[in-house]
């Protein structure tokens, strides 16, 4: 038996898929790479279609031959109970999941490293609209050594920021929710002291490039109401609520479109629909 995440499960993203040739064009990538058990990293924004991609990417690689495993930054999400302590402790805003020091980053380390070594190792899963990780019970695990790791995140490979660049607040949530700056302080100082370990995991990195931060709201409720179109009996948020939570992960996304086209191995530019722009 091999292993993607299941066709089934909501893609939280873009609805359209992307090209065969470009699928086609990322395996080659992956088939060229040294390492016996690659991992395969794609980072965009929220709604920009990385889990669409990862999905067709990792269909194509079975189809060829490859027992693939598919793992998100937001399966690695820190427990509920882990970031109500982080709010109560340090930040309140650090009660909302995604901002970096809010992944439980030796889980995520040890996951792929696991999966690297080909050794059994079962993949976390984070239900998001429980706001809270899976039972481990529910976690998918291979029954073979995975061939291929397919690896997606919002903020992937993304840098930290000079710390000048933190003074000002870009949104109404840090001006009125983070008025000393300590949210994002602590935000920045966890992406640069612990995300570059699991950053230097991807032996390859992909960025889906959009037109700018602005589509991502639009991308986001899209995401939302798929969301809950597919669990009816659960209530998702409303569009201030949205727009609200969107406005944590701003800093971080706007660092990403400045820095990741000339850190990524591959830029993929796509516009407001989501197509493909270019080759």
């Amino acid at each position: 038996m091999r292993y993607c995440r299941p066709m089934g499960t909501p893609t939280h993203d873009s609805p359209h898929g992307f090209p065969q040739a470009l699928v086609d064009e990322a395996l080659a990538s992956i088939r060229a790479l040294p390492q016996a058990i690659p991992v395969w990293g794609l980072s965009a924004l929220q709604g920009t279609g990385k889990s669409t991609f990862a999905g067709q990417l990792a269909k194509t690689a079975e189809a060829a031959g490859l027992r693939t495993a598919v793992l998100s930054l937001d399966d690695f999400y820190l427990t509920r109970a882990e970031r109500q302590t982080l709010a109560r402790e340090l930040h309140p805003l650090l009660a909302t999941r995604g901002p970096p020091g809010t992944h439980d980053l030796p889980l995520a380390l040890h996951t792929l490293q696991a999966l690297r070594e080909g050794r059994p190792v079962k993949l976390p899963r984070f239900d998001k609209l429980a706001d809270d990780r899976a039972p481990e019970s529910q976690w998918p695990t291979l029954d073979a050594p995975a061939q291929l790791v397919i690896f997606e995140g919002w903020c992937l490979g993304t840098p930290a920021q000079e710390l000048a660049a933190l003074v000002a607040p870009i949104n109404a949530l840090e001006r009125d929710e983070d008025r000393e700056g300590l949210w994002r302080s602590t935000c920045n100082a966890a992406l640069a002291r612990d995300y570059p370990a699991l950053w230097n995991t991807c032996d390859t990195l992909w960025f889906l490039q959009p037109p700018g931060f602005d589509n991502v709201v639009d991308w986001r409720w899209q995401a939302e109401e798929q969301l809950k179109s597919a669990h009816p009996d659960q209530r998702g948020m409303s569009r201030p609520q949205l727009e609200r939570f969107v406005q944590h992960y701003e800093r971080v996304s706007r660092q990403a479109l400045r820095t990741l086209p000339q850190r990524a191995d591959r830029v993929i530019a796509v516009d407001a629909q989501r197509r493909v722009l270019g080759g």
